[in-house]
């Protein structure tokens, strides 16, 4: 691939205030509810840890695996389901939690997905949105940062599998 350089896009601090204001945000929308968070792996499994230390309120977790990058930097435009959710969302309020939204293919998918299960509400929470044309007219109901068209890692994203680990959210360019 090559070397690889990569700018602070967000720093920690931006991130964990970011993730403070959400948890406020949905623990005042959800108060006195049950609430169901579905985190999609791998990406938003940090955010997901995150925001709920800074809730107020209880929740239950789950967690599905969808696919659609591949070992690419863009996505493929095709969606797997590599992991399902666990529990009944049936009559239930549900957040799924997601890293980045892109194309909106793969939540588009996800969430007719989880529709067909009767869930008593479905809202998204994505932290960082891509701002570009989508394949699919897909709006979070919660958002993290608006970004450009940039490829991000850090906090939870990943290139290859590589990245994740990095406190801040970076753009990297070849």
């Amino acid at each position: 691939m090559g070397k690889i350089s990569k700018k602070i896009l967000f720093s920690r601090d931006a991130i964990q205030k970011r993730v403070r204001e959400l948890a406020y945000q949905i623990s005042k929308d959800y108060a006195g509810r049950e609430l169901i968070i579905i985190g999609v792996l791998k990406g938003a499994f940090i955010l997901m840890a995150d925001l709920i230390r800074e809730m107020s309120i209880p929740c239950k977790v789950d967690f599905a695996g969808l696919a659609s990058y591949g070992a690419g930097s863009e996505s493929s435009g095709k969606v797997v389901m590599t992991k399902d959710i666990e529990t009944s969302i049936k009559e239930k309020d549900i957040l799924v939690v997601e890293d980045i939204l892109d194309t909106g293919l793969t939540m588009q998918y996800f969430v007719d997905r989880l529709k067909e299960r009767n869930p008593k509400s479905l809202k998204t929470c994505i932290f960082l949105v891509k701002r570009k044309k989508r394949k699919v007219n897909f709006k979070a109901d919660y958002v993290g940062f608006n970004i450009d068209n940039c490829f991000v890692v850090g906090y939870g994203l990943d290139f290859n599998e590589k990245y994740r680990f990095l406190p801040h959210i970076y753009v990297i360019k070849k």
